[in-house]
């Protein structure tokens, strides 16, 4: 006689049918990982703000206002070089989008003081002639910084910039100027202010309101009106080389997460100066490496998931981390490049993944505080977290270990504030004109016919070219056309 096999081999030989698979947790705080995707999803939505063709026209109206202005200043005492390429950032300096950490940078919010920023890169120095390795005078700087001498350049160049140097005299005679972050600020924000003041004196139908103009440090901050829209503009005094600084030079020698996907001239072509010095540094005398030319083309590697994942993060740490002053929106960023180095690619790649990277990045953040340890990415012998006080690491620590122990209640507070922003915008875009405007170089005709040609040249900047090096060239004897290249496309 046949015996049953017993229930227990039949559940056994179903495996997981009888019983459902338990939901995927995060072991920490017990969050489920499929709802910790969702929030992600929602906040990414609300987000991304998606440009009609009014709101393009308004954008592409202030960047003409802008780039006006700047060839403007140009005409002023010619300091600034004729043929100018300036780079153009989506976000504001706030926003870590280049590395610049001022304690005297005001704080703006979307929402209540700005609809969307913008970073401007604007070269007052350029060195586009050298082929070799640039090597800069860092003897009196931290790591990442150096100061400029204008040796570098022409007697003309000189004589331009003395006013704008700070003046060391050698025991043989020699005088050495020093380009000054400081006072080449103070020049460019008295400039703009004469150029501004001008133009208001003769207001041009569809021309911009000025709503603000402040000197935050050695950035320039401008808030622009236009139509039912407001434009903040971080503009950032620089120095631009072409080429690859010598103390990032090893970094090349190393494997890195972009090899194969873009060239090495891609990443290599080259790098700024800007107006921050170290922690110790002195202010008048030290600027900062920037690799923001660099940053924009291995953003193109880095997959979408991964930077919805870096957005949630960053909009749940920038007011959490705030004060005291430690954490910037650039750290977090130069964690997700070394984590694209360290991880495999097809890891990274998952679409569903958002929360276990949102949740790593959190868990490198934290461990990078406890251990007051984060590498710049060009440069890995610096640490950008050197300088901080015991007390001031394990503050921010324990800090982003509630947020570990509850993303999902951060994540859904995140949500929260950027839909609130998103209603005053709205708000003040019922309040304020409906109708659409022309550009300050149209001959003032019919509001109500807005140029479509320009409208969808810029919808295509901002929403076909994500990831890509959007770069601006003026004319200063034609201010009237600005011409913009995306990569090696010109508009």
């Amino acid at each position: 006689m046949k015996m049953a096999a017993p229930l227990a081999s039949k559940a056994g030989s179903a495996g997981t049918i009888s019983k459902p698979p338990f939901p995927e947790l995060d072991f920490r705080s017990g969050a489920r990982v499929e709802e910790l995707n969702k929030l992600i999803q929602e906040f990414t939505k609300h987000d991304q703000r998606e440009y009609d063709d009014q709101r393009a026209l308004e954008i592409h109206t202030a960047k003409d206002f802008i780039f006006s202005m700047l060839g403007m200043v140009q005409k002023l005492d010619q300091k600034l070089p004729v043929a100018n390429e300036y780079l153009l950032l989506s976000g504001g300096v706030r926003e870590g989008v280049v590395d610049i950490d001022l304690d005297e940078l005001n704080v703006y919010a979307r929402g209540t003081d700005y609809d969307m920023d913008f970073t401007l890169l604007v070269p007052a120095l350029k060195l586009h002639d050298r082929n070799q390795p640039v090597t800069l005078d860092m003897r009196h700087s931290a790591l990442c910084h150096s100061w400029l001498s204008l040796r570098l350049f022409d007697e003309g160049t000189i004589s331009k910039w003395k006013d704008c140097c700070t003046i060391v005299d050698h025991i043989n005679g020699a005088t050495n100027y020093f380009f000054s972050p400081t006072k080449v600020a103070d020049w460019f924000y008295e400039s703009i202010s004469i150029v501004l003041s001008e133009i208001q004196k003769k207001p041009q139908r569809g021309m911009p309101k000025v709503e603000k103009v402040e000197k935050n440090g050695t950035i320039i901050s401008i808030i622009l009106g236009v139509g039912s829209s407001r434009m903040l503009y971080d503009i950032v005094p620089v120095v631009s080389f072409k080429g690859w600084p010598a103390v990032a030079q090893s970094w090349l020698m190393e494997n890195h997460f972009w090899d194969g996907k873009i060239t090495e001239e891609e990443v290599i072509s080259g790098f700024y100066l800007v107006p921050a010095c170290s922690y110790k540094g002195k202010k008048d005398n030290e600027w900062r490496l920037s690799f923001a030319r660099s940053e924009v083309q291995l953003k193109k590697c880095i997959s979408s998931s991964l930077m919805q994942a870096y957005q949630a993060c960053k909009a749940i740490i920038i007011k959490l981390l705030s004060r005291p002053k430690a954490i910037s929106p650039y750290h977090l960023r130069s964690m997700m490049l070394w984590a694209c180095d360290r991880l495999p690619a097809s890891y990274l790649a998952q679409e569903d993944y958002a929360a276990h990277f949102l949740l790593g990045l959190i868990d490198d953040l934290q461990h990078c505080l406890v251990n007051k340890m984060c590498p710049n990415y060009f440069i890995p012998q610096c640490n950008m977290l050197e300088h901080l006080s015991e007390d001031t690491v394990m503050l921010h620590a324990r800090k982003l270990s509630s947020v570990r122990s509850d993303p999902a209640e951060h994540l859904r507070t995140a949500i929260e504030h950027v839909k609130a922003a998103n209603r005053l915008t709205l708000e003040l875009q019922r309040r304020g004109s409906t109708t659409s405007i022309p550009s300050p170089q149209s001959d003032g005709g019919d509001p109500n016919q807005p140029d479509d040609r320009l409208a969808k040249k810029l919808q295509q900047l901002v929403t076909e070219n994500p990831g890509k090096s959007i770069s601006v060239f003026i004319n200063p004897d034609d201010v009237t056309r600005p011409h913009f290249r995306i990569d090696d496309k010109f508009f």
